[in-house]
C-alpha cells in the first residue's frame, strides 16, 4: 500500500489557498485542544462547582509551565524542517527528529522530577486559596507525571507541521479530544473523581495521541530519512547548533510571557476565588482565537521559512498581509458576540452569579486582547519564519517581562486599578509584537536570512546563492559526506 506523502512544498501556489488550506488543519487541531481543555472546566464547573472551576484554571497555569520549553524547540525544530525541505537538504530532516527526540525527552524527565518536589511552592508563589489547594494539587501532580506524552507530541507534531503536513497532527488531536471528552464525562461526572478526573483525563488522551503520532512517523521513516535506530537518537553537530541557537531564544520567549502571566495571575488570585474562576474563563475565551492566531503563526511561519530557504522572497510580505486579513475576520465576530452576548457567553462556564457579575466588567479588556491576538500571528510568523533568534529574544524581553509586568504593576498596583489594571497589563502587551515585527517587515532586512537555495537540474546551486551568516557558518563547520 502507498505512503502517505508528509512533505509538501508550500512555495508553490497562491499564497492565501496555500496558507489557508495549511492552516485549516492547524486551526481545527487548536480548536480542539481547546475544546477539550473547556471541557475540563465545564464538567468540572457544572459537577464540582466554582471551587473545582478555580483549580483547573490554576491547574492550567502549572501546565503551562510545564510546556514552555516544550514549545520552544518544537517551533524552533519546526522552522528548521522547513528551511532544510525547502533547500531540499532532507538529510537534515532526519538528523533533526533524532536530536529533538534526544532533547525534548531528556529535558521531559528531568523537569518532571524538579516539578514533582517544586510544586507546593509554586503554589504557594501563585497565592492557591486554601480552600482548593487540594483539587489543584491533585490536578498540577497528574498533568506533571504525564509530561512526556505532552513532550512527545508537542515534537512529533512539529517535525510533522515542519515537512508541510498538517492533517496528521489534526487526526491525533481529534482521538486525544474525543477520548478526553469521553473520559471527563466518566471520571468527573460517573466515577466523582472532580478535577483528579479532568487531569487524568487529559493525560491519557496525550498519551494515545502521541503513540498514534509515533506509529505514523515510523511507517514513514524512509520519507524523514530516519531509521529509528537506537544510534540515531542522538544529538547529531551539525543541527545541535543552529536548533540551539533558534531555541533557546524561543524558550525564554515562551518561558518570558508563561512566567509574566503566572507572576499577575498571582496578584490576580489574591482576589479570591471568584476572581481566579473570572480571569479562568477570559482565558479560556481569549484561546478560542487564539487558536486562529496560532494556527496562522506556525503556518505562515513554515511557508515564509520554505521560501527563504528556497530563495523565493517575493512570497513573504503576501504570506504577511494575507495572515493578518486571515485572522481579522475571526476576531471581529468574536468581539461581535462578547459585546452583544456577554451573559450567554460567560454562562457557558458558570452559573454563579458572582461570577457573572465580576466577568461583564471584562468586556472592554477583551477588544483589547482580541485588538492583539488580531495583530500578533503575521509578525511573529515573520520573525520566527526568518530564523531571527536575535529578534525573537528582543520580543520575549520587551513582551513577557518589560510590557506585561511593567504595566500590570503600573496600572494595578501603582494607580490603584486593582483587578482590571493586571487584565490590562496582560491585554496590552500583546500588541508589542505588532510593532516590532511590523518595522522589520518595512526594513527588509529579513531577506538577509536566504538559505542555500534549491538545487538547479544539474546539480548546482544557483549562481547568486547568498548565504545568511548562520547558515553560512554552519556550511564551514560541517564537513562534506563522502559521496
Amino acid at each position: 500500500m502507498k505512503k502517505d506523502r508528509l512533505i509538501r512544498d508550500l512555495t508553490v501556489g497562491s499564497v492565501p489557498g496555500t496558507l489557508l488550506r495549511f492552516a485549516l488543519p492547524l486551526f481545527l487541531s487548536g480548536l480542539l485542544q481547546m475544546v477539550y481543555n473547556m471541557v475540563d472546566m465545564v464538567v468540572v464547573g457544572q459537577f464540582v462547582g466554582t471551587h473545582g472551576l478555580s483549580a483547573v484554571a490554576i491547574g492550567g497555569e502549572v501546565l503551562q509551565l510545564i510546556t514552555f520549553i516544550a514549545m520552544g524547540f518544537s517551533n524552533a525544530g519546526q522552522i528548521l524542517i522547513s528551511r532544510y525541505v525547502g533547500e531540499e537538504r532532507h538529510d537534515r530532516v532526519g538528523q533533526m527528529v533524532g536530536t529533538l527526540f534526544t532533547l525534548l525527552m531528556s529535558l521531559a524527565v528531568i523537569l518532571m522530577v524538579v516539578l514533582f518536589f517544586a510544586i507546593p511552592g509554586i503554589l504557594r508563589w501563585l497565592n492557591t486559596p486554601e480552600e482548593i489547594w487540594q483539587y489543584t494539587w491533585e490536578y498540577s501532580i497528574v498533568c506533571i507525571s504525564g509530561i512526556i506524552f505532552i513532550y512527545g507530541y508537542n515534537l512529533v507534531s512539529a517535525i510533522l507541521r515542519g515537512m508541510g503536513d498538517s492533517k496528521h497532527p489534526f487526526q491525533f488531536i481529534a482521538i486525544a479530544s474525543v477520548l478526553n471528552i469521553i473520559l471527563d464525562l466518566l471520571f468527573v461526572g460517573a466515577m466523582k473523581m472532580g478535577p483528579l478526573g479532568a487531569a487524568l483525563a487529559t493525560v491519557i488522551g496525550q498519551c494515545v495521541s502521541f503513540l498514534f503520532a509515533l506509529r505514523l512517523l515510523y511507517k514513514n521513516r524512509e520519507q524523514i530519512q530516519f531509521d529509528f535506530m537506537p544510534k540515531s537518537f542522538r544529538m547529531h553537530k551539525s543541527v545541535t547548533k543552529p536548533l540551539i541557537s533558534l531555541g533557546v531564544p524561543m524558550v525564554i520567549q515562551s518561558a518570558a510571557v508563561t512566567f509574566s502571566m503566572l507572576f499577575v495571575n498571582a496578584y490576580i488570585n489574591a482576589y479570591g476565588t471568584v476572581a481566579v474562576a473570572v480571569t479562568g474563563i477570559a482565558r479560556k475565551l481569549e484561546g478560542m482565537l487564539g487558536v486562529v492566531s496560532q494556527a496562522i503563526s506556525s503556518a505562515g511561519g513554515a511557508m515564509i521559512s520554505q521560501c527563504l530557504g528556497a530563495r523565493k522572497t517575493e512570497r513573504v510580505p503576501k504570506v504577511v498581509y494575507t495572515a493578518l486579513w486571515v485572522v481579522a475576520i475571526p476576531s471581529a465576530i468574536m468581539a461581535v458576540i462578547t459585546l452583544f452576548r456577554p451573559e450567554w457567553l460567560f454562562g457557558l462556564f458558570s452559573n454563579d452569579p458572582e461570577v457573572l457579575t465580576l466577568a461583564l466588567t471584562y468586556i472592554p479588556v477583551a477588544m483589547v486582547q482580541y485588538t492583539g491576538a488580531t495583530l500578533r500571528p503575521a509578525n511573529f510568523a515573520l520573525i520566527n519564519g526568518s530564523g531571527n533568534s536575535k529578534l525573537n529574544l528582543t520580543v520575549a524581553l520587551l513582551d513577557g517581562i518589560v510590557a506585561r509586568i511593567g504595566i500590570a504593576m503600573l496600572l494595578g498596583v501603582v494607580l490603584g486599578w486593582g483587578i482590571r489594571g493586571f487584565w490590562y497589563g496582560n491585554a496590552l502587551a500583546g500588541i508589542v509584537p505588532f510593532f516590532i515585527g511590523g518595522v522589520y517587515l518595512i526594513s527588509g532586512k529579513w531577506k538577509n536570512r536566504v538559505g542555500q537555495g534549491r538545487k538547479d537540474s544539474a546539480g548546482e546551486k544557483p549562481a547568486d546563492t547568498q548565504l545568511s551568516s548562520d547558515a553560512q557558518t554552519e556550511a564551514e563547520e560541517t564537513p562534506k559526506e563522502a559521496e
